[in-house]
């Protein structure tokens, strides 16, 4: 497969480009920061296939103020490209090696990025940061060194992409019902044996709190993506001790599958789910599938872990706002934590503030114009408006300043939270002061209460890590095999957590077996390689 996208991509490169070390032509000439002749370029939005009111990602009112404000700025056109938010590295796999490629891309999967550029499908981008310096205030600014040459190649200086800043540095929270704590008598658990039992009183309890329904109760849920949905029990046992090195090394799975202790968590999670604690069906649906979030707006999920704020997005069509109109009013999910590790903290597993990449491939013809663009939408007064709206539509300003934001139901309805599917240089509320955003912080959810939010945010950070980050250069073991390794991690868990309890270590150690001969152990070798080149043993 690789030798025939690296034909692909040879004929693709013949085509006229502009050198990435080339000064701006005639057809580059800037006054005043417009181009002289207009340019056009396309740009990737994330389609999360919303419905329910939802606007299209590729035209709608946000869309129409980045293009307006480009064309009167730069005197650049801008076309948005649509793609499948569920399966975007395998869509923009297929849309790199056919050529059709936005001039800006976004990913989540660094090594789809590095294989491609191994090719010659994407362009350098530290020339243009380095030449065009000064047209470019807002994006050196806003993510510095730091997250621009993040994956600079400590030998080549090449920069493949640069990486969104993350500005709110959460990752995953456990929640629980706060109504059925209430009417069970239960204080919120701080440790997994009283997380367990309440999973159990749950269990026992399922009449009492569904009634009729109580044939639907689900304890606990998670999903295929089982890594993502467990990660606060997998840090409780991993030991504390864990060394930034081996973090490093062992770490390029992001869900820490080749974490010491990793196996004991998904043991305990295969007890639970042969105790009818854990959804009995999970595994059954893919991304995207709205299935769980229908069960928890039904009321019928008593815990479950996800994304740091998820129970509180979308107002009423949300998890929490779905729950009070079809359960009661006080129906609600509380962020507790319940996972201490071995040395007693509530550990856990924060990333660097890092996000998505941001890349041009090499069919890219306009990358000073494509460099304009992520500056466009980095400058704090667009960047605001994407991520608030417009005042009295989709938020209010209170006195103290603070943001509160509205649920619009109308065409300016905001699809992701903060519009971060246009705001691709940032992931997190930046009103340009750190002051105004934690004011806002818990306001940023229409309908729900603030303390709510906080007490999440808070309950995410607290105790959190963040590994030092190493600049080992190209590990080329992890190029092509990315998503499929991705791919035998979830079936595999996912089985190894249905499996029979006898059967549990058979079907785990198989797994991690192929996982690591498929790549995996390949790419540990390398990195320790590599680990030690740059910074010795």
């Amino acid at each position: 497969m690789k030798k025939v996208l690296a034909i692909v991509l040879t004929c693709l490169l013949l085509m006229p480009l502009i050198a990435a070390t080339g000064a701006a032509a005639g057809s580059d000439e800037i006054v005043d920061g417009r181009f002289v002749e207009t340019k056009k370029i396309t740009v990737e939005v994330y389609d999360r296939g919303l419905d329910g009111g939802k606007t299209t990602p590729e035209n709608n009112f946000y869309t129409d103020y980045i293009k307006e404000g480009m064309l009167r700025d730069h005197n650049v056109e801008v076309t948005f490209i649509p793609v499948d938010r569920w399966n975007e590295t395998e869509a923009i796999n297929n849309l790199l090696a056919a050529g059709d490629a936005p001039d800006v891309c976004v990913t989540y999967s660094y090594p789809t990025i590095q294989t491609y550029a191994n090719m010659g499908g994407v362009l350098d981008m530290a020339p243009y940061l380095e030449e065009y310096k000064d047209l470019l205030p807002n994006l050196w600014g806003f993510l510095g060194e730091f997250n621009l040459y993040y994956d600079r190649d400590p030998e080549s200086g090449t920069v493949w992409a640069i990486e969104a800043k993350l500005v709110n540095n959460a990752r995953t929270n456990t929640f629980v019902r706060e109504d059925w704590l209430a009417k069970l008598g239960l204080a919120e658990p701080t440790t997994l044996e009283e997380f367990e039992a309440m999973l159990y009183a749950f269990k026992d309890n399922a009449e009492l709190l569904l009634g009729e329904d109580a044939d639907k109760m689900i304890p606990l849920a998670i999903s295929y993506d089982v890594g993502w949905r467990i990660d606060h029990l997998v840090a409780a046992f991993v030991p504390d001790d864990l060394s930034d090195k081996d973090a490093y090394v062992q770490g390029f799975d992001d869900r820490h599958l080749l974490y010491p202790g990793y196996k004991e968590a998904i043991r305990k999670v295969n007890e639970w789910y042969n105790a009818g604690l854990v959804w009995q069906d999970f595994a059954l649906y893919g991304a995207g599938d709205t299935t769980e979030i229908n069960l928890e707006k039904s009321g019928f999920v008593g815990a479950f872990m996800h994304n740091w704020d998820l129970p509180y997005r979308d107002g009423p069509d949300g998890i929490h706002g779905g729950m009070k109109t079809v359960v009661g009013e006080d129906a609600a999910f509380i962020a507790v934590e319940s996972f201490p590790n071995d040395a007693g903290a509530y550990r856990k597993f924060l990333s660097n503030p890092i996000d998505r990449k941001v890349f041009f491939p090499a069919t890219n013809k306009e990358p000073l114009a494509s460099m304009l663009y992520l500056d466009w939408i980095t400058d704090i007064e667009h960047k605001t408006f994407l991520q608030i709206g417009e005042e009295g539509v989709t938020h209010e300003v209170l006195a103290d300043g603070a943001i509160s934001i509205i649920a619009a139901t109308n065409e300016k309805i905001i699809n992701s939270q903060y519009n971060i599917d246009y705001t691709i240089t940032s992931n997190g509320l930046d009103l340009g002061d750190v002051g105004l955003r934690m004011r806002s912080l818990g306001l940023g959810y229409g309908g729900v209460d603030a303390s709510y939010i906080l007490n999440a945010f808070n309950a995410s950070i607290h105790e959190g890590r963040v590994f030092e980050h190493f600049s080992c250069g190209k590990i080329e073991s992890e190029e092509g095999v990315d998503e499929m390794l991705k791919q035998k991690r979830d079936a595999f868990l996912a089985q190894a957590i249905v499996a029979k309890t006898e059967d549990f270590d058979k079907v785990f150690d198989e797994g991690m077996a192929d996982y690591l001969t498929s790549g995996g152990q390949a790419i540990i070798d390398e990195r320790a390689a590599a680990y030690a080149k740059y910074y010795g043993e």
